[in-house]
């Protein structure tokens, strides 16, 4: 039982330095939104979301791209993108892209 409460601790604090592009991270939890203007487009009809996901700091699955965000709202002109981080203890941690345009 300390064997596993010692690798839960050492997963948790290595994967609290790898939880995506959040400009600043806690370490018992995060919930970030950071926003990126990316274009001069007007108009944001439609919104595409992409998400990526890590488990204790070990395993990390998905696209989180702007491509993939796109792609799932149906946009070919990007207005502008945000991203939301959340991170539980490094144990549950989510990375999702969220894109705005038509």
């Amino acid at each position: 039982m300390k064997h596993l409460l010692g690798f839960f601790l050492v997963a948790a604090l290595f994967s609290s330095c790898a939880i995506g592009k959040a400009p600043i991270a806690g370490f018992v939890y995060t919930d970030i939104k950071d926003g990126l203007a990316v274009t001069s487009n007007t108009g944001a009809s439609k919104v595409g979301i992409s998400t990526a996901t890590g488990y204790v700091g070990v395993v990390a699955i998905g696209d989180a791209s702007i491509e993939a965000a796109a792609k799932a709202g149906g946009i070919t002109r990007i207005q502008h993108v945000d991203y939301h981080t959340k991170s539980i203890l490094g144990i549950y941690t989510t990375y999702t892209t969220i894109v705005y345009g038509q």
